[in-house]
């Protein structure tokens, strides 16, 4: 499956199937009842990519994270507006997760980088002052961006009804997300040649 044929099916599956499902429900039972199906979708796909990766690594803790936050939000029960914001909730928890991981010796995004870097001298990076900072900011951005994403949805749910904000919510959420991907590859790419050149000198 290409990247673009991914993003489509992804954008189906947590975004306009839920909302179409949500209307048609509508129509038989309870608002909140159809609601509570609808946002089912999602949280099957989520459970079914854990499934599948196995490997119990910084990004596999940091789904599993989000699994636990979503089934103890959904456990709450609760409004329909709290059903709504659930998943602001919890965008907003990772994102704080995020943060606060710069508290630490190490921020989050070295460990989800390590991940998927491919590159055997990933680690031995960290010695390099500008390496630090370089995954220390892309922690700040990914943070600050996750929690921004999430206060403009609590905000836009006591704004719209419960059918405008299931069509507009994950077009806010994939928007934030995509901002935030593409400042990271174009940084990614910036920063890797300032290091290149950086380990470079150093060894001369």
């Amino acid at each position: 499956m290409s990247k673009r044929t991914y993003v489509i099916v992804t954008l189906l599956i947590n975004g306009a199937l839920p909302w179409l499902l949500y209307v048609w429900l509508s129509n038989y039972m309870s608002s909140l009842s159809a609601l509570s199906i609808a946002t089912i979708i999602p949280l099957v796909d989520t459970l079914y990519h854990l499934l599948r990766h196995r490997k119990f690594d910084a990004f596999g803790s940091l789904m599993l994270f989000t699994l636990v936050l979503t089934i103890a939000v959904v456990a709450l029960g609760g409004s329909e507006k709290l059903l709504l914001i659930r998943e602001s909730l919890i965008t907003g928890a990772v994102g704080l997760v995020f943060l606060l991981s710069l508290l630490f010796a190490r921020p989050i995004m070295f460990y989800l980088a390590m991940r998927f870097a491919g590159s055997p001298d990933f680690a031995g990076n960290w010695q390099f002052g500008y390496f630090r900072f370089v995954l220390r900011l892309m922690t700040l951005v990914w943070g600050v961006i996750l929690v921004a994403e999430a206060a403009v949805k609590v905000f836009l749910v006591f704004q719209l009804s419960t059918a405008q904000f299931l069509a507009v919510s994950n077009f806010i959420l994939y928007g934030f997300i995509g901002a935030a991907i593409l400042w990271t590859v174009a940084y990614r790419r910036k920063s890797a040649k300032r290091l290149a050149e950086i380990k470079l000198a150093a060894q001369a």
